[in-house]
């Protein structure tokens, strides 16, 4: 199997905590994560066989060994890869693990060659604050339909459309 270039922990920012590419015995903490947080309408839930499906798209943050954020990178063209699913347990929010996984993702997505990432959020100035910014959905159009049809928000969807251009974004530093 090729090395894709990304080691299997990606940064260690302080004792206990690591950001490391998803495995197995992640599946059932990422799947409670993105749902509870799809409960309140603020993603698209996925079923356990999607999570295991999509299983190596996503990095986590583990605290003393516990997923407790986690988020995909998942390609969608030669040029282009959503982050999605990006979801930070409720008891751990503020606690920089959010920008732990994004930073992975943008990592993962210049080391795969990618120009592009973008995200749909309802949290632009999370996004913001790590140098994206924000575009006209319509901008996208080999996402827009892509998953949207499942949405029970379609087709009156407010998610903001954010992205950054790898080839001239720097990202900004961990301020835990």
């Amino acid at each position: 199997m090729p090395d894709s270039g990304v080691s299997s922990t990606v940064q260690q920012p302080r004792p206990g905590v690591t950001v490391a590419r998803a495995t197995v015995r992640d599946a059932d903490a990422i799947h409670s994560m993105v749902n509870f947080w799809a409960a309140r309408g603020d993603m698209l839930p996925r079923t356990l066989g999607e999570t295991y499906e999509n299983l190596r798209d996503f990095f986590v943050v583990r605290e003393d060994g516990e997923a407790v954020a986690c988020g995909a990178l998942h390609i969608t063209w030669a040029d282009l890869a959503e982050l999605k699913s990006l979801a930070v347990r409720e008891d751990r929010q503020s606690a920089g693990y959010g920008s732990m996984i994004v930073r992975a993702c943008v990592e993962e997505g210049r080391n795969l060659g990618l120009e592009r990432l973008f995200a749909l959020t309802y949290r632009p100035g999370f996004f913001e604050r790590l140098g994206w910014e924000q575009v006209d959905v319509m901008t996208l159009p080999r996402k827009v339909w892509n998953e949207c049809y499942r949405c029970p928000k379609f087709p009156g969807c407010n998610e903001i459309a954010m992205v950054i251009d790898l080839e001239t974004a720097a990202v900004p530093a961990a301020t835990n």
